[in-house]
């Protein structure tokens, strides 16, 4: 993998096609770059729209031609290498405006797939809250994954990630370094500024009819106030049901449809 925004064009160049001892200062050995390691499997290249328009020619020819040429070389090493390439920018656009070459980004662009951001997937934000959650909890080696109720599930879910995937892992990684006791809280995760502009009470989605919006907020609704009711009762379904004036095979059943398991509260996980 090459992350073509986190290096300057010479040092790019050079992971990419590699070097020659002597190259340039610090060029100690002779190294392959990145196409030449790839030989025979696939080089992904992230961010290909930061890629310096003085770097798009030597890619173009690469990609095209199945050669490279080592930083300070002049002899041509035959590669095949599959090319993935990925951008949040509008490439289409940037080739209008000449900050990408053209020819350059009809040959990548052979399959192109479209990966919505995250407010156009919620349903895919807690999948991978959690998955971020335990992939730092094993990287800073915690004996136990921190728990996350449903509630700041729902919160995540509602939020509206401008900074997507990589916004997401960093809260996840920070919610992890300060969690307390085994517990994340809200304000670890996401800064008060955004927690103020979030509101379930409009949330107006243009796309969305009014009945499927309705439907969701009286879905969220009930989650949120079954969990509040839960939490003051510390899990107790009887002492619930009592409190909101119906039958407690009723108020299980809600529970049930709800995704809301009694016992966690008991346990004290939701937060």
């Amino acid at each position: 993998m090459a992350d073509c925004a986190a290096l300057s064009g010479t040092l790019l160049e050079s992971e990419l096609f590699g070097y020659v001892k002597g190259a340039f200062t610090g060029a100690y050995t002779t190294r392959k770059g990145y196409f030449e390691s790839a030989h025979g499997g696939t080089l992904f290249l992230d961010e290909i729209g930061e890629l310096p328009r003085d770097l798009q020619g030597k890619l173009l020819r690469a990609v095209q031609e199945q050669v490279v040429v080592k930083v300070g070389d002049t002899n041509q090493i035959r590669v095949d290498t599959r090319i993935i390439a990925a951008t949040n920018r509008n490439l289409v656009e940037e080739v209008a405006e000449k900050a990408f070459r053209e020819d350059l980004f009809y040959r990548l662009n052979v399959v192109s797939l479209t990966i919505p951001p995250l407010r156009e997937r919620r349903e895919d934000i807690a999948l991978l809250a959690k998955h971020f959650l335990k992939q730092h909890a094993a990287r800073l080696e915690l004996s136990s994954v921190p728990r996350i109720s449903q509630e700041i599930l729902d919160t995540l879910s509602r939020y509206d990630w401008p900074g997507n995937v990589r916004e997401l892992e960093n809260a996840m990684h920070r919610a992890v370094v300060l969690a307390e006791d085994g517990r994340l809280k809200m304000e670890d995760i996401l800064p008060p500024k955004a927690l103020e502009q979030m509101s379930w009470e409009s949330p107006f989605e243009p796309g969305l009819t009014f009945q499927e919006v309705r439907r969701r907020v009286v879905r969220d609704f009930t989650r949120h106030y079954l969990e509040k009711c839960l939490r003051f009762h510390r899990g107790n379904i009887t002492h619930a049901a009592v409190t909101l004036g119906m039958r407690r095979t009723s108020l299980q059943r809600l529970l049930r449809q709800s995704g809301i398991d009694g016992r966690e509260f008991r346990r004290g996980d939701a937060s």
